[in-house]
């Protein structure tokens, strides 16, 4: 019998247990009873196997149930995060999504599940190192950083590009170190976008569109290369003039800036000036047509008058000289203080008597004081002329005033 101790008696004879025990006490509790266990076993197992567990059909459903268990073993389950990638003797053949999924059980096919939502990021041009209390201090890589530009000008650049995997099978197999494969891309892409512009451009408005640029670029050569990688970002962390030209580069920097401000300070002259003198000319220009046309057209005046006067002065020679004369004694006499008197028929010609302190112009009379009003002006008159020799013309002979239409070159004179 198992268990059998003959030193001691076995656990069945009354003796110690199979784990040393004593002798049950009547009201202690009975240890469990392992050949029991097993013999009810191995009964139950023959009543359900006719023929014994040793028979052929025992073997066969015991091969069936091994068959099952090593079947079931391919059912795997891949997380959210995560990607299937299905290997059959080592060989990649299949990528599953997230969810429940099976394959040929092991040795035939075995699964791997890497994470694809995490956010690889590789700095280049400088390299993270312990964080302090002022911040994550960094050591700069001068070979990684160093670029030359289209202008053949160098310029430092510090650059983190940021990725997450796509496609895990590629990933996983098409490159040997994807990691050091996405830098090596990176540090070519951005090389040779920098070597298309100009310094410029790249230390002022130019960061957005060679960050894009760049990881265009890039996409394009890891999609070539079937890394199953797929670039999220490109950042920009620095873009300066290498650290031992830098002081001298903003002199240079500060000189462009002057000629710039002197070129928009002349420039801004010139748009003043140069219309102003486009403008003075044009009216110059008009005025001069103005002034020509205007003797054109005093010009076609005159001449339209001359020979309207002319027409009357052949049509009516006598009325014409008359009208033309005392036109002429009116512009004349227009301005011009004046006594008219006829000359009497039979006269000697000689005025007896001319007034010549009467027409001399009087100074006006001082202004009164404030409280006086001003007296009246005192009106100049002329002495009255000599009694006419002839009745007929005393009537108008001492007058101061006198028709002009009755003036002619024949009539009298004029005198002042």
């Amino acid at each position: 019998m198992p268990w059998s101790n003959q030193g001691g008696g076995g656990w069945q004879g009354g003796g110690r247990g199979p784990w040393g025990q004593g002798p049950r006490s009547p009201g202690g509790s009975q240890p469990p009873n392992l050949d029991e266990l097993l013999r009810r076993g191995q009964e139950r197992l023959r009543g359900m196997l006719p023929g014994g567990f040793s028979g052929l059909r025992g073997i066969l459903l015991g091969l069936g149930v091994i068959v099952l268990i090593w079947a079931a073993s391919g059912f795997y389950r891949v997380s959210p995060d995560e990607q299937g990638v299905v290997l059959r003797f080592g060989q990649w053949i299949k990528t599953t999504e997230p969810g429940l999924n099976y394959h040929l059980p092991y040795p035939i096919e075995t699964v791997l599940t890497p994470r694809v939502t995490r956010v690889g990021r590789i700095d280049i041009g400088f390299r993270t190192g312990e964080t302090t209390d002022h911040g994550t201090a960094t050591r700069p890589v001068d070979e990684e950083s160093l670029m030359l530009t289209g202008d053949e000008n160098i310029v430092d650049i510090d650059f983190s590009v940021f990725w997450v995997i796509k496609d895990a099978g590629q990933y996983l197999f098409n490159v040997e170190d994807p990691e050091a494969t996405i830098k090596a891309v990176a540090e070519s892409a951005m090389r040779e976008v920098i070597a298309r512009n100009q310094i410029q451009r790249i230390l002022t408005e130019g960061r957005a569109p060679i960050e894009a640029a760049t990881q265009k670029l890039m996409q394009q050569i890891l999609d070539s290369y079937q890394a199953g990688v797929e670039v999220t970002q490109v950042n920009l962390q620095k873009a300066d003039p290498p650290a031992a030209v830098i002081a001298a580069f903003r002199d240079v920097q500060a000189a462009k800036a002057d000629k710039e401000r002197e070129q928009n300070i002349a420039e801004a002259y010139s748009n003043d000036i140069i219309p102003r003198a486009r403008g003075d000319a044009e009216k110059i220009v008009l005025q001069a047509e103005a002034y020509r046309q205007k003797v054109i057209a005093e010009s076609q005046g005159e001449a339209a008058r001359f020979l309207s006067v002319l027409t009357q002065y052949r049509l009516a020679k006598d009325a014409t000289v008359r009208r033309m004369y005392l036109d002429t004694m009116e512009q004349v006499l227009a301005g011009v203080n004046k006594v008219i008197v006829d000359e009497p028929k039979g006269g000697t010609g000689v005025l007896p008597y001319l007034p010549l302190p009467a027409l001399k112009p009087q100074a006006a009379p001082p202004a009164p004081p404030a409280p006086m009003a001003a007296p009246p002006p005192v009106p100049l008159q002329a002495a009255p002329p000599p009694q006419a020799a002839n009745p007929s013309t005393s009537s108008g002979g001492g007058s101061a005033t006198g028709d002009t239409d009755d003036m002619s070159p024949e009539s009298g004179g004029v005198q002042q």
